[in-house]
């Protein structure tokens, strides 16, 4: 079977449409240009914003105008993450799909099902004729995951709609009424090098689960940054020197993988293969997968000078990365993290990148800024960009006590109302629409931001089916 025959046939048919685009974030180009032509062909009226995002109103269907608009939100870009061994060019191919035990999942990288699921329902919604819905108003928001520039740059006046829902949440049996804002803290340092001398490595850290630095922060994965900053540490006896380190790549995935290297005597092998064994069976229940591996290579040029690898080993070691505090509202839910997401050393710099999250935005710059004391402290330049705002749930929200009964009437069940440990752009929506009624829901996806992404099939049928029935039902106008 192939995902365009999976049910609901005109979701996963949009589903594989919108993948057949290269659509990694900050290059969207050629998906704004495939949502815009989509709307158009269908005689909606269609619009590009100053920034990109894409909007596209369809009246009211017959018998329906007296209820109150819906904007029915998702966001086109999709994180970029392959395996080391994948061979894929993200700005030329298309996501190749696979079915896998009630799954889909992709070869090797990233799926797209954040958030192109919920943007293959919209196109659903728009171009069906059959389906009863009050005004639609869609918003493609563009550049969701490396800044929120689409949410931040809408422009005011160009949607009307009472009520929002975002489809961007990943456990079908949830609705989202909140969620956490976040911050970047980065930090640039100019190291001394000296001569290489004795014997390089290579070492490899890879095999990670990896996933979303907010959603997965809680589970116990291995962060590779930490972990290969943990096999060169207070290895002085050994004459260590870092010549090289890339760990990581997105600033919002947990890194899977980390390369480096070094410089060391022969005595060192011993040292790394008994550190590696701790750190594997540290992380055995979580990370089965993990790799570290050692091998020769021909001895580079230079290495960082000795006083200056200390310093960036300590600092990457005394920086926080996890969960930083709980919340004391909400029963299990991550209030404040840190991740960190990147570490560069090469070319005479050391670069960080980590990403903090929090329900509490006092909490969110509080941490950010105990990050950035870590690396000031050994000399670093600190800054700290793309903030960004939680969104506070609403006790009063009309629209979430009227999918909370129809979800208990339709599933015999309840759903479970909670706030995300993630950046959901109704934070800054709701900035941009006062008085909007959100709320956030989806389908089932596992492992989002890995190239272990993968989106549970009945669980769409769910979501879909769901959907239809929301939009069938809502508010009269006031």
């Amino acid at each position: 079977m192939e995902v365009r025959d999976l049910e609901p046939k005109q979701v996963w048919n949009n589903f594989a449409n919108l993948n057949d685009v290269p659509r990694p974030s900050k290059k969207e180009e050629r998906v704004i240009a495939f949502a815009k032509s989509f709307g158009e062909n269908l005689g909606l009226e269609t619009y590009v914003d100053s920034v990109g995002n894409v909007i596209v109103k369809k009246p009211a269907s017959s018998g329906m105008e007296n209820r109150k608009t819906v904007i029915l939100q998702s966001h086109l870009d999709m994180v970029h993450q392959k395996n080391a061994d994948t061979v894929f060019d993200f700005e030329t191919q298309g996501i190749q799909m696979l079915i896998e035990d009630g799954w889909v999942t992709a070869n090797g990288t990233t799926l797209g099902a954040d958030n192109g699921m919920g943007v293959a329902a919209i196109m659903s919604l728009l171009e069906s004729t059959e389906i009863a819905h009050p005004a639609l108003e869609a918003l493609f928001t563009i550049d969701e995951e490396t800044g929120m520039t689409g949410a931040f740059g809408l422009e005011k006046g160009i949607l009307e709609g009472d009520i929002l829902l975002n489809l961007d949440t990943e456990d079908d049996d949830e609705f989202s009424i909140g969620c956490a804002g976040g911050i970047d803290t980065n930090t640039n340092y100019e190291y001394e090098t000296e001569p290489a001398t004795g014997q390089a490595y290579k070492i490899t850290v890879k095999g990670l689960k990896g996933g979303h630095s907010g959603m997965d922060i809680h589970l116990g994965r291995g962060n590779a940054n930490k972990i290969m900053n943990r096999l060169i540490t207070g290895c002085e006896n050994h004459n260590l020197r870092i010549a090289e380190i890339d760990g990581g790549s997105l600033r919002n995935a947990i890194p899977r993988e980390s390369f480096g290297i070094i410089t060391a005597q022969e005595s060192y092998l011993a040292d790394f293969e008994s550190r590696s064994i701790d750190i594997k069976n540290e992380h055995a229940i979580v990370e089965s997968g993990l790799v570290i591996n050692i091998e020769e290579v021909d001895l580079p040029q230079n290495v960082v000078c000795a006083a200056d690898a200390e310093k960036i080993t300590n600092s990457v070691r005394a920086m926080h990365n996890g969960v930083y505090a709980m919340s004391m509202t909400i029963d299990g839910l991550v209030e404040t993290s840190s991740s960190l997401s990147r570490v560069i050393v090469k070319d005479g710099k050391f670069i960080t990148q980590s990403l903090q999250r929090s329900s509490v935005d006092t909490a969110k710059i509080d941490v950010a800024y105990t990050i950035g004391a870590v690396f000031k402290l050994m000399g670093c330049d600190v800054e700290h960009t793309g903030s960004y705002p939680g969104w506070s749930p609403n006790p009063k929200s009309e629209i979430l006590d009227l999918m909370v009964d129809k979800y208990k009437f339709i599933f015999n069940e309840d759903p479970r109302v909670q706030s995300c440990h993630a950046g959901l752009e109704c934070g800054i929506l709701g900035e941009k629409l006062p008085g909007v009624d959100m709320i956030s829901f989806g389908p089932t996806i596992r492992n989002p931001h890995s190239p272990d992404e993968k989106v549970k099939i009945d669980t769409v049928d769910k979501f879909w089916h769901f959907l239809v029935e929301v939009l069938k039902d809502t508010p009269v106008k006031s």
